[in-house]
């Protein structure tokens, strides 16, 4: 490869992380919009939403896989932790005993996921704004 197409190669890495990155931001965001959502159109609260990340693979010069990104592969729903049950005989979605379940949601776990996940972004965004440096710079030295 070329330094210019090593240049890209970088360029489009970083831009499928700047764009993963946003995607698991927003559902980090809509999972703490609904920490507390009992009812759902689908039924039952609100259910916590995983983003599932896979690498683009590309193949290099040599013959052998190389990673060139990350892509979403999905966005699932978190069936591995179980609905918070409270005592709320008040509320309207209690259940015959008094019982309100609440979304399997955990907003400090939440806060955390999104303070790595916005440190991600900005790495990205940084080595984005590098191999644009790069690039202006190259072009200062062609001429």
């Amino acid at each position: 490869m070329s330094g210019i197409q090593n240049l890209f190669s970088g360029m489009r890495t970083s831009a499928s992380g700047l764009s993963a990155e946003r995607t698991r931001i927003d559902v980090i965001a809509e999972n703490i919009a609904n920490a507390r959502t009992t009812r759902t159109p689908e039924g039952g609260p609100y259910r916590r939403k995983v983003v599932m990340f896979e690498p683009i693979l590309q193949e290099s010069l040599s013959g052998q896989e190389v990673h060139a990104g990350v892509n979403i592969s999905k966005v699932v729903a978190d069936m591995s932790s179980a609905f918070e049950r409270v005592l709320d005989p008040g509320h309207p979605d209690a259940d015959p005993d008094g019982f309100v379940e609440y979304p399997n949601v955990n907003t400090v776990l939440e806060m955390a996921d999104l303070i790595t996940a916005m440190r991600a972004y900005e790495a990205n965004l940084t080595a984005q704004e590098n191999f644009v440096r790069m690039a202006e710079r190259a072009l200062e030295l062609a001429r």
